[in-house]
């Protein structure tokens, strides 16, 4: 113990951060690392004893540099078609560029019949739909109790907790249709919780819409005589 060197410990603090920076994923977490090392460095340079530290600290500050560098020049090149845009715009306003791109891929887009059925009551619905164009129908017990226009999601009160939809819904014409079937969505989300929590806020926007729109046309009816 008499020949320990207490340098070892910086050693070791320095290789643990030097290793978050290479997993961390949060892009200010590197800009702060990045920033720390950049501070840290005159001063290995200048007062510590040893070329360890510095190389350790410099290559702190070259790794979070490149790794951000690549996330910015990521964003740069993300681009969306007009559809994309408008399904990014309407519901998934929360993520960034990188995120919507992935979220958006992992699903397929469709042109569908009318009369075609994509959620059935009383079961799971089977994906999360979004009509970019043509219109559907909700059904309960057999009765049309409301209708959905272009923009509207599908499906997103029951595709992440696997309940069962209490109505089915029939398109009504000839549509264009972006979907993810939902064990895919549900996996997908697993391993990137920061869209989860994105996610789940743009789906508690559109149902608060069709809440509105539901009470809209209740309130639009006509007096029971």
């Amino acid at each position: 113990m008499a020949n320990f060197d207490p340098a070892w410990f910086g050693y070791g603090a320095l290789l643990v951060l030097l290793a978050a920076s290479l997993v961390a994923r949060v892009d200010h977490v590197r800009l702060g690392l990045a920033i720390a090392a950049l501070l840290a460095l005159p001063v290995a340079i200048m007062g510590w004893s040893g070329s360890g530290y510095t190389l350790l600290i410099l290559a702190i500050l070259l790794v979070n540099l490149g790794l951000i560098s690549r996330l910015w020049l990521s964003k740069a090149k993300v681009s969306f078609s007009v559809e994309e845009q408008g399904l990014r715009d309407r519901h998934f306003e929360g993520l960034g560029p990188v995120s919507a791109r992935a979220l958006i891929d992992q699903g397929n887009w469709i042109s569908a019949k009318r009369g075609e059925v994509l959620v059935r009551e009383n079961e799971a619905a089977p994906c999360l739909f979004y009509l970019a164009d043509g219109t559907a129908m909700i059904r309960r017990d057999g009765a049309e109790v409301g209708t959905l226009g272009p923009g509207e999601l599908i499906g997103e009160a029951t595709v992440l907790d696997g309940a069962h939809a209490t109505g089915t819904v029939v398109l009504g014409s000839n549509a264009r249709l972006w979907f993810i079937p939902a064990a895919a969505l549900r996996a997908w989300l697993a391993t990137h919780p920061d869209v989860a929590g994105a996610l789940h806020e743009g789906f508690a926007r559109a149902l608060r819409g069709k809440l509105a729109s539901a009470n809209t046309r209740i309130a639009d009816r006509a007096p029971i005589a």
